[in-house]
């Protein structure tokens, strides 16, 4: 492969990297990763950060997931966030049970999301975003207000912001 063969290919080579404790952040990741697969033939590679975490060298594209419990966004997502992202394309997004719900999203935005990249002044996103999450408690699920439709919607608009 020439040189302008591997960076054809890195244009759309993506890397989701999600910190999931209750599985949402992990589900979102996933319908991500289908969407920019199936409607726009994106390569995709998806990583747990509680269980690994990979160089971004090959990726052109990156998504951060993280989820929130108690108030906190979840270290192993800001730990990742704070190497230097160089000119990649940069996403965010957090699953909290507050963002599923209406009257908690904007404040759910701005403590998860705007508050936590304010953290990390040279990193620049191409788009943010909040989604619901879920609560399990004793493998009972004790609500789960994650909008797929949504999920895809922001899939979408950001193969806009990432081709």
């Amino acid at each position: 492969m020439n040189k302008t063969q591997k960076v054809i290919k890195m244009v759309k080579k993506t890397l989701i990297a999600y910190s999931s404790k209750s599985g949402a952040t992990k589900e979102v990741s996933e319908v991500i990763a289908d969407a920019l697969k199936t409607n726009y033939n994106f390569e995709i590679d998806i990583i747990d950060l509680r269980k690994s975490n990979s160089s971004i060298r090959d990726y052109a594209n990156i998504i951060v997931g993280a989820g929130v419990r108690a108030g906190r966004v979840y270290s192993e997502a800001l730990n990742f966030l704070k190497q230097d992202f160089g000119d990649r394309k940069v996403a965010f997004f957090v699953c909290c049970g507050g963002a599923g719900d209406p009257k908690n999203y904007d404040k759910s935005c701005a403590n998860y999301v705007t508050n936590v990249l304010a953290k990390y002044p040279n990193l620049k996103t191409v788009s943010t975003e909040a989604f619901g999450g879920h609560l399990k408690l004793l493998g009972k699920t004790l609500f789960d207000n994650v909008d797929k439709d949504k999920v895809r919607v922001w899939a979408e608009m950001l193969h806009s912001k990432m081709a």
